[in-house]
């Protein structure tokens, strides 16, 4: 019950009590008087009150750079804005941020100072906001001088923002499929089909390796079709408020060369204004799944050409639609719902190379004739230095894992690019009707698989690439159905 109707149901009991009591012997109207006021000085009904807002962070100057290959990738300008969204939940004395950054990973260090900085300025805890980034491969890197502070500035503002606009609100959650979309990147292929890795080495799959019927046999892992939403309104006009979204599909590409994008995750927060018929105080945000081994091409399928941005605008109009379809099957936002956050810190073994990968790696990185290095295979001396890096980097890393609790709806955050099985087992073993998983996510340490996944080897396995321990997926689901446990048992 909100504060308002709380006040009304004390205001007609009062009026009852005085008119009651010209009419009864004094002892009994006293009796009624101190009643009145007993009722007058009860503590009030907790409200559910929220707050959205986004703050535009595209670079000022060009040109920059933009990381997420291994080599440089400079943009001149930007195709579409990148912002930094922020949806902010308060009920008694919990409150909750939301923050989605069009960015390929904010590291840890860099959102642990943007949460202190936003807990200075609106009084949030710090250990009670989420900061996840979309991962698109087309905006600058997070430290990059100059756009360091505007990164940093534009999230503590949308934060503070959004805590500034804090209203009486209401939520739902629901979730519509858009299997079309994801595909699982990693394949068997056929026999005599499977290059050398980095490492001179055959793995058992391989990322992305084209649409030939001739060389792919099957994928290697499944996906997660659904785009899960939590909706938030006004209680009694019911007016959108913000719209949080989830779907587990890595970058789309394909921008404009040189050119700076949000890719779908942006387009997506663009269309759904008109989905819902939001005002200009709606934010809409996607935030990126479990998509470690997920992206958008449709392995033994010819696609036809697509222009620049065409198939991000396609996914990102496909993804407002299923958000829309979820949303009308929302019977009834609640004002009443319960607000809880857990966060845990778990510390995860870095995987240490092992003398005979150190020679190798020494011996590959020492070649300097250019025909002898044609002979290696692709990528060889990238991953020689990382496997050099990881030797002479710590033993341990620090993750943070954090959970959130709004009525019957979960979140969960993992910092790392998680493979959709692992999603998809939160969810299905989860104490809650719904659950989304958010990855990438208070940090970016590379992959997450699963130890069945590591034995197939394939990209997002390899030292240098996956840099944790090989059970770590095993640890960190645990750890987060513990949480989530704990925060069912929360009233």
């Amino acid at each position: 019950m909100c504060v308002q109707s709380t006040e009304r149901v004390k205001q007609r009991f009062a009026q009852s009590i005085c008119h009651l009591v010209g009419r009864v012997p004094i002892a009994v109207s006293l009796s009624l008087v101190l009643l009145a006021g007993l009722a007058n000085s009860a503590e009030p009904v907790p409200v559910l009150r929220a707050g959205a807002a986004a703050v535009d962070i595209t670079p000022q100057k060009f040109p920059v750079n933009m990381p997420g290959g291994f080599s440089a990738n400079y943009a001149e300008g930007a195709h579409d804005p990148l912002h930094a969204r922020a949806l902010v939940l308060e009920h008694g004395d919990c409150a909750v941020a939301l923050v989605v950054v069009d960015n390929l990973g904010v590291g840890r260090e860099l959102a642990d100072e943007i949460k202190k900085l936003a807990a200075e300025r609106c009084g949030l805890a710090p250990e009670n906001i989420l900061l996840a980034a979309t991962h698109t491969h087309s905006a600058p890197s997070a430290g990059t001088e100059g756009y360091r502070e505007i990164l940093v500035e534009g999230s503590v503002q949308a934060i503070v923002r959004a805590h500034e606009s804090l209203r009486p609100a209401a939520v739902g959650h629901a979730a519509h499929p858009l299997p079309e979309e994801v595909f699982n990147r990693r394949w068997y292929l056929k026999p005599g089909q499977m290059p050398l890795n980095p490492f001179g080495e055959l793995d058992q799959v391989k990322m992305n390796p084209g649409t030939s019927p001739d060389v792919l046999d099957r994928p290697a892992g499944p996906t997660d079709p659904d785009v899960t939403i939590l909706s938030v309104q006004e209680p009694r006009s019911r007016k959108p408020i913000a719209l949080f979204a989830n779907y587990s599909l890595h970058y789309v590409g394909a921008t404009p060369r040189a050119l700076v994008s949000a890719d779908y995750f942006g387009e997506f927060a663009r269309l759904m204004p008109s989905r819902v018929r939001g005002g200009e105080e709606f934010v809409a945000m996607m935030a990126n799944g479990t998509s470690g081994d997920i992206n958008n091409i449709p392995f033994l399928v010819t696609r036809p050409p697509r222009e620049p941005f065409e198939q991000i605008r396609i996914i990102a109009s496909k993804a407002a639609d299923a958000a829309w379809f979820a949303r009308n099957t929302i019977e009834a936002h609640r004002e009443d719902a319960p607000l809880a956050m857990l966060q845990r810190q778990v510390t995860l073994r870095m995987r240490r190379p092992t003398a005979e990968q150190i020679e190798r790696a020494r011996a590959v990185i020492a070649i300097k004739d250019e025909a002898e290095r044609a002979k290696l295979p692709s990528l060889a001396d990238n991953y020689a230095r990382r496997t050099i890096s990881l030797a002479e980097g710590d033993e341990t890393v620090n993750v943070l894992l954090q959970t959130v609790r709004i009525g019957d709806f979960a979140i969960c955050a993992i910092p790392f690019e998680t493979f959709a099985e692992i999603g998809l087992e939160i969810k299905r073993r989860s104490p809650f009707p719904r659950t989304m998983v958010i990855g990438i996510a208070n940090g970016s340490y590379g992959y997450l698989p699963t130890p069945e996944q590591h034995q197939l080897g394939g990209y997002e396995t390899w030292l240098g690439t996956c840099r944790v321990q090989e059970d770590a997926s095993v640890i960190l689901t645990d750890q987060l159905l513990e949480m989530l446990a704990e925060l069912a048992k929360a009233e």
